[in-house]
């Protein structure tokens, strides 16, 4: 799950209390329907993944079903950001639902894992603008003072969205089968169309006037991330040839940045503003920003996956299991926002949120296989409270370093690299997940595959002693990946504390 941004930019007219909650009441039933959509499909879409495993195979490359969702989504949004500001944003915002309805029609009629994964990266295209578009639409109408009162209707957008998607996706996976999440996307997107051209009428209509758009810094960016996870994805084989194509893979990445970063420098309008991200505070926290969305959403991937194949849940408990870790984190959200304005404190508390998270992620994983699931759901809640906190502190912190003339980039910023972190880290569990199952030998992959493919069946020819042996291997391989989910955490704990600026 992507965490709620900030609004960004503020217009400049000063309006009342009871004007600004008129206007803001006309543009939220749009661009909050838009919102909800795009954060719905971060949680519903990870709970169905067992049930695409089995209906399409070739489970070891799942998990790219969400990756290159993120990876899709990462790249548009600063593409929709610089597209708004010259063509308008509410036609921007048409535009970014159609090709996301679009990318979920070819989802659900998709026949096989690749046809899926080529889809998603279209949805994902679309999906990349709905939530930046959304913000600013917002930032046109309340001012960035005034946003504070307002922000508890954002953040009920995600966590209702994060709740309900881990249950709905789990319900309709088990009753209507997998297509049926993506076919809920379409009257969402319908209705939130309706709602744009109906109630933004009022919102700026940008001008093209000197528009001069990056398209090598887009395609530089592109060439850079889709190698870089393949690189991963080709890594955790841990095999001659796989190896040899990661290094080549990993090359490619390293090129590809080392001309993004010249082509940058010389852009007159940027994809990716260097200056402002080689600020301490900024880039700081960012990557505390992006080691949090990595652990988030690479847990909320392949808990689904634990949860079906070594629990032996259904779709629908799963979705149960997994609801604490989806909804608690706009709790956090709400409850580091009020002491920020109570205290003036910004980056203490993301620190004792995401130390609560480890420490919660790491007795997680040490008591993987023992702990009862009421608690294990109790424990994601909490870890998913400490991740909540250091979602808005994120934003005031860059935006007050950023300086008002820069906010808009500032807030795309974030989401870029939450965005980019949530791609990297899902792929990076998902690498040594698969990696220690590898390193227990070639039958425990193959018995793995058999078991989310096929379900518990799959398991009934095994002698106790061999499914004993298969059971700890499995456990032993999803401890490594939540591991590296809490190494992620603690690193993000950490880098909390090196961020300059402590207050605003």
């Amino acid at each position: 799950m992507t965490p709620p941004p900030d609004s960004g930019p503020s217009p400049a007219p000063a309006a009342s209390p009871a004007e600004l909650r008129r206007l803001f009441f006309r543009v939220f039933p749009a661009v909050g329907l838009a919102m909800f959509g795009a954060a719905l499909d971060q949680t519903i879409v990870a709970t169905a993944l067992p049930a695409i495993a089995r209906s399409l195979g070739d489970v070891e490359r799942i998990s790219w079903i969400v990756v290159l969702y993120l990876v899709a989504n990462t790249v548009a949004a600063p593409v929709y950001g610089r597209l708004g500001d010259a063509f308008g944003r509410q036609r921007m915002l048409l535009v970014a639902l159609a090709v996301y309805a679009g990318g979920a029609t070819l989802c659900a009629f998709a026949g096989s894992l690749g046809t899926l994964a080529a889809a998603r990266v279209v949805q994902g295209f679309g999906g990349g603008g709905l939530i930046s578009l959304s913000v600013a639409l917002i930032a046109e109408v309340v001012p960035a003072r005034e946003r504070g009162r307002f922000q508890a209707y954002i953040a009920a957008v995600f966590t209702t969205a994060s709740a309900l998607g881990p249950l709905l996706g789990g319900l309709l996976a088990e009753h209507f089968g997998w297509r049926s999440i993506f076919l809920l996307q379409l009257p969402l997107s319908c209705l939130a169309a309706f709602l744009a051209v109906t109630r933004l009428r009022d919102a700026a209509r940008g001008s093209a006037r000197g528009f001069s758009f990056d398209w090598w810094g887009l395609v530089l960016f592109a060439v850079f991330v889709g190698p870089a996870l393949l690189a991963l994805d080709q890594a955790r084989r841990l095999a001659a040839g796989p190896l040899m194509n990661a290094a080549v893979l990993a090359a490619v990445a390293g090129v590809a940045l080392w001309l993004l970063l010249r082509q940058e420098r010389r852009a007159p309008h940027p994809l990716l503003p260097l200056g402002l991200l080689g600020n301490a505070t900024v880039w700081r926290s960012n990557l505390m920003s992006s080691c949090v969305a990595g652990a988030f959403v690479g847990t909320v991937a392949f808990l689904p996956i634990y949860f079906a194949a070594v629990r032996g849940l259904s779709p629908t408990a799963a979705g149960l299991a997994l609801l604490p870790l989806s909804a608690c984190a706009g709790f956090g959200a709400m409850i580091s926002g009020t002491l920020l304005a109570r205290t003036g404190l910004v980056m203490r508390w993301p620190g004792i949120g995401l130390s609560l998270s480890t420490a919660m992620l790491l007795a997680f994983t040490f008591g993987l296989g023992a702990l009862p699931l009421p608690l294990m759901a109790a424990m994601l809640g909490l870890v998913s409270l400490g991740f909540g906190m250091s979602f808005p502190m994120v934003q005031v912190v860059v935006q007050v370093a950023a300086g008002p003339k820069l906010l808009g980039s500032a807030t795309a910023s974030v989401q870029f690299t939450r965005s980019l972190g949530a791609a990297t880290g899902t792929a990076l569990l998902g690498a040594v997940l698969f990696g220690a199952l590898t390193l227990a030998g070639p039958e425990a992959t193959r018995l793995f595959v058999l078991l989310v493919n096929q379900g518990p069946a799959a398991l009934q020819a095994l002698d106790g002693a061999t499914e004993a042996a298969f059971r700890a291997d499995m456990t032993m391989a999803f401890r490594a990946s939540f591991a590296t989910a809490a190494l992620l955490t603690g690193f993000g704990a950490w880098m909390s504390t090196q961020v300059p600026t402590r207050r605003v």
